[in-house]
């Protein structure tokens, strides 16, 4: 990749209303990372966001006949060849929604691998997060994206809260995930579930531990 080629960071919502809290979350954590790239390194930076709703009868279609209709092709093509991707669904019935499933079913299970990907979620109770660790980071697992470690769930209370003296407010959610796919864009850390060898310097932590290490947003 020259220099002067943008960097390209796609939003994928399944926001079903309009507007759209889902499309408003992928498009505060997608700016948050643009922000971030802008301040750290000199390249251009392009973000899209893709909403489903747009392409439903598409992804109905694609599913029935094999054969995508070209704004869904194209749609698929712009995730696939994106560097960095953010995940973003409502929560139905204590999971991702059937549109957002339906979407990345299309998607071959080897073309996102290594691609870094931000997952989060909007709810009507902060009591469906867990979406994001038990359905959402699996799903891109086995796409075999890398997750960055920030996921960010967005309840309906969340929004314009700055939280408190022992939890985050969503807008620090929002920047330190959208920091976190910025870094991975420019190499600066690892992302959890990262494939890395061992050093000999390396601590290694019982998987006992990093369960009971391991906090969700």
């Amino acid at each position: 990749m020259f220099a002067t080629e943008p960097v390209r960071i796609v939003a994928v919502s399944a926001g079903l209303s309009s507007p759209s809290s889902t499309r408003l979350l992928a498009e505060r954590v997608a700016g948050a990372a643009r922000e971030r790239l802008l301040a750290g390194q000199d390249r251009p930076v392009e973000v899209r966001v893709i909403d489903l709703r747009d392409l439903a009868v598409d992804i109905a279609n694609h599913l029935v006949t094999g054969f995508p209709p070209a704004d869904l092709d194209a749609a698929i093509k712009e995730v696939v060849e994106a560097d960095g991707l953010i995940a973003v669904s409502p929560v139905f019935t204590a999971s991702y929604s059937g549109l957002f499933k339906s979407f990345f079913d299309l998607i071959d299970n080897t073309a996102l691998t290594g691609k870094p990907v931000v997952i989060a979620a909007t709810g009507g109770t902060a009591r469906h997060s867990l979406v994001l660790e038990h359905a959402m980071r699996p799903l891109f697992a086995y796409l075999r994206a890398t997750v960055v470690p920030t996921s960010v769930y967005a309840a309906s209370e969340d929004w314009g809260a700055s939280g408190d003296e022992y939890t985050e407010g969503l807008p620090s959610r929002i920047r330190r995930a959208g920091g976190e796919l910025a870094d991975m864009l420019t190499g600066g850390r690892a992302a959890s579930g990262a494939s890395r060898t061992p050093g000999l310097d390396d601590e290694v932590v019982p998987f006992e531990q990093q369960l009971a290490d391991l906090r969700l947003d």
